[in-house]
């Protein structure tokens, strides 16, 4: 996701300059998403290939210990290559028009944001559902070696789930950037933590119940400090939002640990 809004800033920059993203925006955001999905899937190819693979069949921690060093990896090295300063992502004309409805002011950037999220999570929905690579996908997250048996490329299969969510990080990137209007090496760590909790509280394999996730848990961060603790009477900065959402998340783990469109898991009998 960082990797895709930094590839996607160094587009936006000089097409702001020029004007360019003022007068052709539908053009402009297409070339920015366009070099950003191709730059995140790339460091997403080259990450599997060199950091995930060797570790596909261990055991253990050492796939996690992996992956936690490649996130430090990544954020070092795009902090030595463009410093540790938030730099302002453009901000083109038409991104600060409102829509008008029913006594709410509605930002056109929020609201193509959402709009653009449901396209792609639609598509993404599409791919895993209803595809033959996508039911390759779930046969083999179910169990890689039956799938194998049955005739199922593994490794393929795990290189085009890499593209698609590497894809997917990279439009996640440049959304996030023209939200928040900044991008610095460190950003994707937070969304990332926001993800795996969304992933849990609707459902773990359940792409809609992780959608409904991240609504939840966005809704809860906005309005759950003034809620819950305005009413007892302490208090409620802005910081708390994270005490709130994860006091759920463990909530949820605790009473309901499939989430909420997850399935229960069957139990094994002797």
């Amino acid at each position: 996701m960082m990797c895709g809004a930094f590839a996607g800033f160094f587009v936006a920059r000089p097409l702001s300059n020029s004007g360019f993203l003022d007068s052709h925006a539908v053009l402009g955001m297409a070339a920015i998403l366009a070099v950003a999905i191709a730059v995140s899937t790339g460091i997403s190819l080259l990450t599997e290939r060199l950091a995930y693979r060797p570790f596909r069949r261990v055991q253990g921690l050492a796939p996690l210990i992996c992956a936690i060093g490649v996130s430090f990896f990544l954020e070092q090295t795009f902090r030595g290559l463009f410093g540790s300063a938030v730099k302002a992502y453009p901000s083109p004309r038409w991104q600060a028009d409102a829509y008008h409805f029913a006594g709410l002011t509605l930002p056109r950037i929020d609201v193509l944001v959402i709009g653009l999220a449901l396209v792609f999570m639609a598509i993404l929905y599409g791919i895993v559902q209803r595809t033959r690579m996508g039911t390759a996908m779930r046969a083999v997250s179910e169990d890689p070696e039956a799938a194998a048996l049955m005739g199922i490329d593994v490794d393929k299969v795990v290189v085009f789930t890499f593209i698609l969510g590497g894809a997917m990080a990279g439009i996640a990137g440049v959304f996030y950037a023209f939200l928040y209007k900044q991008v610095f090496f460190f950003m994707g760590f937070t969304p990332g933590i926001k993800a795996f909790g969304a992933a849990v509280l609707g459902g773990i394999g359940s792409i809609p119940g992780a959608m409904l996730g991240g609504f939840f848990l966005g809704l809860v961060e906005s309005v759950g400090p003034a809620l819950f603790l305005d009413g007892l009477g302490i208090p409620a900065p802005y910081q708390l939002r994270d005490l709130i959402a994860f006091t759920l998340l463990i909530m949820v783990l605790i009473f309901r640990p499939q989430g909420l469109l997850g399935e229960r898991m069957a139990k094994k009998r002797a």
